[in-house]
């Protein structure tokens, strides 16, 4: 387990110049934009545009602030994403251009090579405590509000932001938010070498 704290991310320039990545993980660590196999980030999109495109990468979505945006895919119908509606996937090769619904949005974007790595992300909103089994490569759970608290022999707790990293050890972590809070949950898996 580790515990990546907001105040440690680092930010760099969009790939097209149009804005600001805030970056929470990459792997392998320190890679770039063209050599991931996976990245977890957070972005300020100020003005609708197209998206930057990732040859060869899959690509979710979330709104974590403002009321949302338009995301014209090539290949299939608008999709409007919400701070309530369910993340969306789809291919970072493809041209997507953006149109925002009232003002500036922060979003979630989770990032896998296609090929050699997949991923899922669900948004869960509790005041209950949940149960994460870590059973994939990588599980990342995005504190967005609130606070949790990591329950075992040292309980730990992670604020608004923070993110739990936690490897395939196949265990049950209990997450006991202090008031409702709204958490992202990825789950990141190696693509096995005959799929």
């Amino acid at each position: 387990m580790r515990i990546l704290r907001a105040a440690e991310y680092w930010s760099m320039p969009w790939k097209n110049g149009g804005g600001v990545t805030t970056e929470i993980a990459v792997s392998p660590a320190g890679a770039a934009l063209d050599d991931f196999d996976w990245r977890v980030s957070m972005a300020r999109v100020e003005s609708g545009g197209p998206f930057s495109g990732f040859a060869g990468v899959d690509r979710t979505l979330a709104v974590l602030e403002g009321e949302g945006v338009i995301l014209d895919i090539a290949g299939r119908p608008a999709d409007t994403v919400t701070r309530t509606s369910a993340p969306l996937s789809f291919p970072a090769d493809v041209p997507t251009q953006a149109t925002l619904l009232a003002g500036p949005i922060i979003d979630l974007n989770v990032m896998t090579r296609r090929g050699r790595m997949t991923h899922t992300v669900e948004r869960v909103v509790t005041s209950a405590p949940t149960d994460i089994h870590s059973v994939a490569d990588a599980t990342l759970i995005l504190c967005f509000d609130g606070e949790i608290t990591v329950a075992g022999a040292a309980p730990v707790r992670i604020g608004p932001r923070d993110t739990l990293l936690l490897g395939p050890d196949a265990l049950k972590w209990r997450l006991e938010p202090v008031r409702t809070t709204t958490m992202f949950v990825i789950r990141i898996d190696r693509v096995a070498a005959n799929d």
